[in-house]
């Protein structure tokens, strides 16, 4: 089901309206419809640009979407294959600015923190799939990986409607939480909010 179908659910007004607040891109939009300005000036910018996404803890305990989306070697996958570890899935695109500009700090988390967290970038792109292996080489990522979900599974499953949207789930795939918009995953609040998932590992 395309995106513009969601345009009529009532959850929109809301999240377009969060999606100002927070730096983030609304899902309504269009592939390639975020001016390519718009986005290089925000990726310039770095982790200078506010990303104070919204804390939601509305979903605590649900268990994680039993949808599959596409592993980097083209192979299905779903969050199941993760459990054991906690997973924080970022639900990105490659014309969203703040999904850009959040990047390299999703890179430098999921470093830091490989041997206590999986995390997983889950591209939502439908029209620029080619683009987003290139996108990842360009910017020289290296733990991150190019996950793809052309379905928007697990968008549906958020129903957010803004990008980026990012969950942590606990080793057992319970949700701990979500944050809505972007977020420095470098910062003290994004250490603070993971730190007790994370000892628990």
């Amino acid at each position: 089901m395309p995106i513009a179908h969601l345009s009529s659910r009532r959850l929109w007004p809301v999240v377009a309206l969060a999606a100002l607040a927070t730096g983030a891109c609304d899902k309504q939009s269009p592939a390639g419809g975020q001016p390519a300005a718009t986005e290089k000036a925000a990726e310039k910018a770095g982790p200078q640009v506010p990303l104070s996404g919204t804390l939601d803890i509305s979903q605590r305990g649900k268990a994680a979407p039993d949808v599959t989306f596409t592993d980097p070697d083209g192979k299905t996958t779903s969050l199941a294959a993760f459990k054991g570890k906690p997973v924080l899935v970022n639900l990105w695109a490659t014309w969203c600015g703040p999904c850009v500009v959040e990047m390299p700090t999703l890179d430098a988390l999921a470093a830091r923190e490989k041997d206590r967290l999986v995390v997983l970038t889950v591209s939502q792109d439908m029209q620029n799939l080619d683009k987003i292996k290139p996108f990842f080489d360009q910017k020289g990522f290296k733990t991150i990986q190019p996950f793809t979900d052309e379905e928007n599974n697990l968008g549906f499953s958020y129903m957010t409607g803004v990008m980026p949207t990012t969950v942590l789930y606990d080793a057992q795939g319970k949700e701990v939480w979500r944050m809505i918009g972007g977020m420095d995953w470098n910062g003290s609040r994004a250490s603070a909010l993971m730190e007790e998932t994370l000892a628990k590992s």
